[in-house]
């Protein structure tokens, strides 16, 4: 299986993934980890990324999916996907790939970010990544799951859908 789990900074991204990735028996891929250090220093200053910060990113991320399938190996790889041009770039040349979109308001982010702890990513960037982000839609092989439910239920909701 090939899953990018998307959506914006604080959504659960990571702590979704990594569940579900251990569910599926695949690698979990953390796509803050291919960030560019120039990238992590402006979010650490609270700059917004634009699209050409992001590009290099998205290639590479692209790039280690692609490899992967080649190989035949699943993943589940955490990354905000936050416009539909992002998700186009990550899914070149790659077939039945999967987003699992997670789904929280504003004030449910803005809390879970409050209360995260050694993380780059500011405080004060919230209110970008709303207004970067394209919510997918279903042409887009898509499952959307809300972020208001326990862990585990979040992970097993996707893993029926799947």
């Amino acid at each position: 299986m090939y899953i990018i789990v998307m959506g914006v900074a604080g959504s659960g991204k990571s702590t979704i993934g990594k569940n579900l990735a251990g569910f599926l028996d695949v690698d979990f891929l953390e796509g803050d980890d291919y960030h560019t250090a120039e990238n992590v220093s402006l979010m650490s200053a609270g700059v917004p990324l634009n699209d050409d910060n992001r590009a290099p990113w998205l290639t590479i991320l692209n790039q280690t999916m692609s490899q992967r399938v080649a190989q035949q190996q699943g993943f589940v790889l955490a990354c905000s996907a936050l416009k539909k041009t992002y998700r186009q770039q990550l899914i070149n040349n790659i077939d039945n790939l999967k987003f699992v979109y997670l789904k929280g308001s504003r004030a449910e982010i803005h809390s879970r970010m409050a209360a995260r702890e050694n993380h780059f990513m500011s405080l004060s960037l919230i209110d970008s990544q709303f207004e970067a982000l394209e919510e997918p839609d279903q042409e887009e092989n898509l499952i959307t799951v809300s972020i208001n439910n326990p862990v585990q239920q979040v992970v097993d909701q996707i893993a029926q859908t799947l």
